[in-house]
């Protein structure tokens, strides 16, 4: 797998539209961050993919966000805030699973 990330970040003529994976091993995030970029309308895939579908980008604006501090900083806010709330929820479950077992007879 390393080996396919290195030679594809090392493409003299890399391909105009990339995939979640590749877009994630381009911009230095994982291939679920990616999807929660999307969910924040901080990245928007190529046309109008399915809800379930494979999506593409172009590989220029992918390009130009890499040299963005500011997206950067919005995006790199953007997970945070997204596993922080998984978190917390997932703090919130096993509290009313406690709760609830203190109920039982």
């Amino acid at each position: 797998m390393q080996q396919e990330v290195e030679r594809f970040l090392n493409l003299q003529n890399p391909p105009g539209r990339v995939t979640r994976e590749q877009a994630a091993w381009k911009l230095g995030f994982t291939p679920d961050e990616i999807t929660v970029l999307i969910a924040k309308n901080l990245l928007k895939p190529l046309g109008h993919p399915a809800h379930n579908g494979q999506k593409y980008f172009l590989n220029s604006t992918l390009e130009d966000l890499r040299r963005d501090e500011k997206w950067y900083s919005k995006a790199s806010d953007a997970i945070v805030d997204y596993w922080r709330y998984k978190n917390s929820r997932k703090g919130q479950d096993a509290s009313e699973d406690n709760r609830q077992g203190a109920d039982a007879p």
